[in-house]
């Protein structure tokens, strides 16, 4: 039996939450760590409940400092791989007092719940306790294994953590992107059952029924969704549904009803392909529209997306989807068998087992 902890900043649309229950339906220990509770009040299992800033000023602060950095990314005036910096003095000053704070709290969460006692440690997002690493480091020391897992923005926008990175002897990404941002990681599946997914509610009015949930308008190309939206309100009889600010379960319920999600299309920041809403979409058989480029579409072998990656393409989609109940119904159908094949427990534990065995974790 592998004793495998993840470390999570927070349990990110609920996936860190979801390897962790993938190890247990395979017969492993394992636990949740996080740092914060997370907004969208996903679950969670051991934290340290720090607090943190969510309110205007804060949030507009993190978003200047992706964007930031993804625009000096497309100006070619950063490139992949980078590490992560304080952006000023100030903030470098802000971040050493915050884990002076927390250094007591730390040490006596790790020894309450005897974290030390894991094998494999995962941190999800490429984060330790400290900035400097110096917990993964001293692991390290121990002989654990290290483990990165990289999930959207963190590698993408905030960078590497340097000392982190340069002790992991394993780096995966469920984002097919950041296989060009790094030169020693490797793709999994993150693993999905839809155990907490409502049954679909047919939808018998006569208007096709059309959802969008982001987390982030930038990164999901809304305002170019709700032009396109607006348009084909003007020519087919919709209802357009925008979940935003809502509870987990209330978006879910909500989207059970509906015939037609629009994941992301044309987002600035938020790379390609799908994530956690994309998935429980496909769970419930509602055929669901997503940017992916002809790489990723190849790489994502039998994938059942609805492919748009602009303003055209997904008029052209949600049309064509509106039109022709008979190929909803059949996207619909392939999504659930995909979902099964490819982010099942049991074929992402074992692709992960592989890649343990050949980076010498086991």
């Amino acid at each position: 039996m592998l004793k495998i902890l993840h470390i999570a900043v927070e349990n990110f649309a609920g996936v860190p939450l979801s390897f962790v229950k993938m190890h247990r339906a395979m017969g492993d220990q394992s636990t949740l760590v996080t740092f914060y509770h997370t907004a969208q009040n996903f679950p969670e299992e051991l934290s340290l409940n720090f607090k943190i800033h969510r309110n205007f000023i804060a949030k507009t602060w993190r978003q200047f400092k992706v964007i930031q950095n993804a625009v000096l990314i497309q100006k070619k005036e950063k490139t992949y791989p980078f590490y992560f910096e304080p952006k000023n003095f100030l903030e470098s000053l802000y971040f050493d007092l915050r884990e002076s704070f927390r250094r007591k709290r730390i040490y006596e969460f790790i020894e309450k719940h005897k974290l030390y006692d894991y094998d494999i440690i995962h941190y999800d997002g490429g984060m330790d306790f400290f900035r400097d690493s110096h917990i993964a480091k001293q692991w390290k020391i121990d002989g654990k294994k290290i483990v990165c897992c990289y999930f959207g923005s963190d590698l993408r926008a905030r960078g590497l953590m340097k000392e982190l990175d340069r002790i992991s002897d394993l780096n995966l990404t469920t984002e097919f992107d950041h296989l060009q941002m790094h030169p020693d990681i490797h793709y999994i599946f993150y693993p999905y059952e839809p155990d907490d997914i409502p049954q679909r509610i047919p939808n018998e009015s006569e208007k096709v029924r059309i959802v969008h949930s982001p987390t982030n308008r930038k990164f999901k190309g809304t305002d170019l969704i709700l032009k396109v939206i607006k348009e084909i309100k003007k020519e087919r009889n919709i209802e357009f549904l925008l979940l935003e600010k809502m509870p987990r379960e209330k978006v879910l319920s909500i989207k059970a009803t509906c015939d037609i999600c629009i994941d992301q299309v044309g987002g600035k920041f938020g790379g390609t392909g799908y994530g956690k809403s994309g998935l429980e979409s496909l769970a419930m058989g509602i055929p669901t529209i997503t940017n992916m480029t002809e790489d990723y579409q190849s790489f994502l072998k039998e994938n059942p997306f609805v492919v748009a990656n602009n303003k055209k393409e997904l008029k052209e989609k949600i049309i064509e989807l509106i039109d022709n109940k008979n190929l909803r119904e059949e996207i619909g159908r392939k999504s659930i068998q995909w979902l099964k094949k490819y982010h099942s427990y049991e074929s992402v534990n074992k692709r992960l087992l592989e890649l343990y065995k050949s980076h010498g974790i086991l």
